[in-house]
This record gives C-alpha cells, structure tokens and sequence, in this order.
C-alpha cells in the first residue's frame, strides 16, 4: 500500500526500508538533539576512561615511592588471572647480594647511574639500524624495563614503546636509584612462576639473595634477556660464557655504581 508523499525504499526482497537519514530528518527536533547529547555523553565518558587508564600508571610511580608498598608485575596479574600462581618474596634492596646488583647493572644498563630513564645514545643508535635496515640491538634501560614489567606488556611494538619511554623518565624522576632498582631485581622475571631475586636464588641455587656467589650472581644477570629458555641454574656452554664475560665487568664496576653504594 503506498502514501502519497511517502518515498519508499525496497530491498530485494520487497520489504520496505527507511534509511537512517529519512529516519532522522521526520524525528522531531527534541529528540534529536536529546540524541546527539546522549552521543556525546558517551564519548565524553570513553575519552574519560581512557584518559584514567593513561594516568593510573603515573599515580603508581608516585604511590611506588613508599617502601612498604611491593608492586606486583603485569605478568604476575596475568598468572593470578590464570590461576597459575607464582613464586615472589620481596626483598629490600640492602638484603642483595652487591655482586647480584653489579652483574645486573653491567648485563642490562651499563649507564644506569648517568641517564635520566632513558639511554638517548643507544636509542639513536637503535633508530639509525632500523633506518639502515640492519638488525637493531636492545636499547631498554633498566627504568624502561621496569616500567613495561609493571605496567606494560611484553613483545616489541611501536605503541608501547611511545608508552614505556615517558614513563620511564618519570618513574627515574620519582624514585631514587635505589628504589627503581630494589623494584627492578623483585619484579623481573626469573623463570616460569618465578619473579624477583629472592625466589630466582633460591629456585636456581637454592641460597637467598644475599649469600649469591659471583658466578651465581653471573648466571642470573645474562639470564635474564630470556629467563624461560636461559635457565642461570643448568647453564649451556653460550650462558656460561657470557656469565664469565659478565663477571670480570661486575668486578671492575666501581665507577659505574656510585648512585647505589656511596
């Protein structure tokens, strides 16, 4: 039955169909513009959302300040998430073992106490390798590793790179060299289920933190890069040649230290 006046469109089914367009333009204005207001309340509320998940971790650094708090990783979550569990006893940093904290230092972040976060000359070296088209090297600062570990997600990805580099300068802003790096040495990981140096020394060594040994030490810093194919506590030939090589480094690393043994 058709209405003067009325277009009609017909799909190839005869059923008729009003487009959105005609829909919208019989609407009475009211509720129009209540719609229109209702779009805009939601993107309102969207842009909100996501605004707060873009901050919350810079509120964690400043809340990290306090020492009584013992942040958890983002792998850690997604192990409770699973129902995996894990193994972490928090350690402060005075109860590590001083050749564990150099052998870190001399394996991950060689500059540790000299940049602000962020490794600007390493970066600018990675960017100039991926330019030339030849294969980068890593570039991660410990700052930058602890934040993707608490924050952030593993795999390499342009987006959480943008995310891990500012965060990394605030993080290395607000807290001392020594609380980024009690942090770092009980959120990394150290096997499957095993986070932090506490739990890695006893699990590969069965010692605690404080009673590793050089070569120990050693083992568990080149570690690290991989600690679920890099096992520190049954070594191949290749792990224990860079641990050898990382040993002599720790015992020459005075210089490099001094923000952390004054």
């Amino acid at each position: 039955m058709a209405y003067e006046g009325m277009e009609k469109e017909v799909d190839g089914r005869g059923v008729d169909i009003v487009s959105e367009e005609r829909e919208e333009r019989e609407m009475p204005m009211g509720r129009r513009a209540a719609m229109r207001q209702t779009w805009r309340t939601r993107w309102r509320r969207l842009a909100l959302i996501a605004l707060s998940i873009l901050l919350l971790p810079y509120v964690l650094v400043v809340l990290y300040l306090l020492d009584f708090i013992h942040p958890v990783s983002t792998l850690m979550l997604r192990d409770l998430v699973l129902l995996r569990g894990y193994d972490r006893q928090w350690v402060e940093f005075d109860a590590i073992a001083p050749v564990l904290v150099r052998s870190v230092m001399m394996s991950e972040d060689g500059q540790f106490c000299s940049h602000a976060g962020v490794d600007w000359g390493q970066m600018r070296g990675v960017v100039e390798d991926a330019l030339d088209g030849e294969q980068t090297r890593g570039a991660s600062t410990i700052p930058m590793q602890t934040v993707k570990n608490l924050f952030l997600w593993n795999g390499r990805s342009f987006v959480r790179k943008a995310m891990e580099l500012p965060l990394a300068i605030a993080a290395d802003f607000v807290w001392s060299k020594r609380r980024m790096m009690e942090i770092y040495l009980n959120v990394a990981e150290w096997g499957d289920g095993i986070y932090g140096i506490e739990a890695a020394a006893r699990h590969h060594f069965g010692v605690p933190a404080s009673k590793l040994s050089r070569r120990q030490a050693a083992l568990l810093a080149v570690a690290l890069p991989n600690p679920i194919d890099r096992n520190a506590g049954k070594p191949g030939r290749g792990l224990r040649r860079l641990a050898s090589v990382i040993e002599r480094r720790a015992s020459r690393s005075g210089d490099y230290i001094t923000c952390l043994y004054e």
